[in-house]
């Protein structure tokens, strides 16, 4: 169990990159959604103790690792948004050094987990060939090997699909099933999919505080019936845009097709629409951005 409370970022130049942020994550895996510059990377990092928070307080298995930060070291894995390799080292040798870093020292032992890993990650038949030769996509299975070394409890990935393509993406969420079975594991994302096929319990967080939390299933429920959608040409937009709460717009051949998030049939032509977890979305972030304060559930 992964318990966060109260933890604030505050950057000297002023800026507050997380406020308050209260979270309880159990085993499994955890979304955490929200736009470009909402404070995931901020709170992902303070997270793998790569940073201290202002204030707050963070505990695992009820040992604070504010504290004590090589308790959750021994224990980490975190594949960062971006992270570099050193040139001209083959993946298996890379894939060795990193192990003899995190503590895997029986070379026996360490030979086993590398080829697992390797196995796992579908990287074993390139396993001889240099990291900085990969594909985006097997840099990013070559990571996911990385953060798994040393058998981690916890495992923190920061925005891991971004840029890969759809059967990368699509190997890449296989691979975070399995793993996230029995242990702990963060998916800091924007992208809403990723989110609705991999985690049973998700937060957002938009301008560094916690908007919404729960079961991404039940976030949908709670939305259904308040869901319309209607096709409209552009110039009609505005008009909508003003008298009705457009969470979202979509061009579909042509026309215009808007989402409004509305307790009954806001006017004739409007259509009920089941509601999906992008909606979830577009509703928490409208009401940040309409109302003071945001929404809380």
């Amino acid at each position: 169990m992964l318990t966060i409370r109260n933890l604030s970022q505050t950057y000297p130049n002023g800026v507050q990159a997380l406020k308050s942020v209260t979270l309880d994550i159990e085993p499994g895996m955890f979304g955490l959604l929200g736009p470009n510059g909402a404070g995931k990377s901020t709170l992902m990092r303070t997270l793998a103790t790569l940073q201290e928070p202002t204030h707050g307080q963070i505990l695992f298995d009820n040992k604070d690792i504010l504290q004590n930060p090589n308790v959750l070291r021994q224990c980490l894995g975190y594949l960062p948004q971006e992270f570099g390799v050193y040139p001209k080292i083959s993946a298996y040798n890379l894939l060795d050094h990193l192990a003899v870093l995190k503590g895997v020292l029986h070379k026996k032992e360490r030979k086993e987990q590398v080829e697992a890993l390797l196995q796992q990650t579908n990287l074993y038949q390139v396993r001889n060939k240099s990291v900085n030769t990969f594909s985006g996509g097997m840099r990013q299975r070559f990571g996911i090997a990385q953060a798994l070394l040393g058998n981690p409890q916890l495992i923190i990935v920061d925005e891991p699909t971004a840029g890969l393509d759809p059967e990368e993406r699509n190997r890449f969420h296989n691979l975070l099933s399995e793993i996230g079975e029995n242990i702990v594991v963060i998916l800091s994302t924007h992208i809403v999919e990723d989110v609705r096929q991999l985690c049973s319990k998700m937060a957002i967080l938009i301008a560094g505080e916690i908007k919404l939390y729960g079961s991404p299933n039940k976030l949908v429920e709670a939305l259904n019936g308040n869901i319309w959608h209607k096709m409209i040409s552009k110039e009609q937009l505005p008009h909508y845009q003003q008298s009705m709460q457009v969470i979202s717009t979509r061009l579909i051949s042509g026309k215009t097709q808007i989402a409004v998030l509305a307790d009954y049939q806001p006017e004739l032509g409007f259509e009920p629409a089941e509601a999906d977890l992008e909606d979830v979305y577009f509703a928490t972030l409208y009401q940040h951005q309409h109302e003071k304060g945001g929404v809380h559930v």
